[in-house]
């Protein structure tokens, strides 16, 4: 019989599983704290997403002295965005492969890199699903298009105090930040500045197509998430997660083909509550 309180193997694994879960909990809240994202919506069994985008016809302003102001007739209409689904991933180092590298390298090393991987595909969403706004604007300049954007924003959401959170590739910013005497930070592997121009938080990445700034109101966006701790999933797996349930993994040996797998699950998205608040600025237009 082993000792008492001896560290096994077993023991390490759930260890790495929670390093693991730390890691991206800890980086997704801090992208959500620095873009502004108060609300965080677990999905419920059969819900559809859904967004809005306004539409109407103003009716004209000429108006005789005397007569009735004709009304303007406005509306909102809800975009389907579609179903969460929960992603799935999978890997697997073979006894061999541990052999020969070392399990560190095997497996800790690899599963690293895994979470980078799946932060990227999560970033991928969310910047394809930023190109589908339908608000505009342009510059010629970076600063002026980026000004513009601003503007756009202002009248959007009527209130010049709205804070606002910009989306750009870091080659069209780096004349700027160049000679600017700003501080970068990062999280969720992205890179961003706070207070940039004066303007709102600045996120830069190469998934922004080049000459184009997407731009919005913080409380515009919304995180959507499958909480992969909940009662539903619990019942029939076994995954590591934390309190929020953004991300869960589950690492087991499989003694039939002798390999270390590690199973990954998320199930998020990150989306705009009004897609005629997200507005595509042109540089140079």
């Amino acid at each position: 019989m082993a000792e008492e309180n001896i560290i096994q193997e077993s023991s390490l694994a759930r260890v790495r599983e929670i390093e693991f879960v730390s890691a991206f909990a800890g980086s997704i809240g801090k992208l959500m704290e620095a873009i502004g994202v108060t609300r965080k919506v677990p999905k419920q069994a059969g819900a559809v997403l859904k967004s809005y985008k306004a539409k109407g016809t103003l009716a004209s302003g000429d108006v005789a002295e005397g007569e009735t102001i004709p009304l303007s007739l406005y509306q909102t209409e809800a975009v389907d965005v579609g179903e969460i689904t929960l992603k799935k991933w999978r890997k697997a180092a073979t006894a061999e492969a541990i052999i020969d590298r070392g399990y560190d390298q095997a497996v800790d090393m690899v599963t690293d890199e895994m979470l980078r991987d799946v932060q990227k595909t999560v970033r991928k969403d969310f910047f394809d699903f930023l190109g589908t706004g339908t608000g505009t604007a342009s510059g010629e300049t970076f600063q002026a298009a980026i000004a513009q954007a601003w503007g756009q924003l202002q009248v959007l959401f009527d209130d010049d105090a709205v804070p606002c959170v910009y989306f750009m590739n870091p080659l069209d910013a780096a004349d700027y930040l160049a000679s600017a005497p700003i501080a970068m930070q990062t999280a969720f592997g992205l890179s961003y500045v706070d207070s940039f121009m004066g303007l709102g938080t600045v996120i830069l990445n190469s998934s922004v197509p080049k000459g184009t700034i997407y731009a919005t109101a913080k409380d515009n966006l919304v995180l959507y998430y499958v909480p992969v701790n909940g009662a539903d999933l619990g019942e029939a797996f076994d995954f590591t997660s934390d309190d929020t349930g953004y991300i869960g993994i589950h690492e087991a040996a499989d003694y039939a083909n002798m390999t270390a797998a590690d199973t990954v699950v998320c199930g998020m998205r990150l989306l705009a509550e009004k897609l005629d608040g997200i507005v595509k600025a042109t540089i140079g237009a």
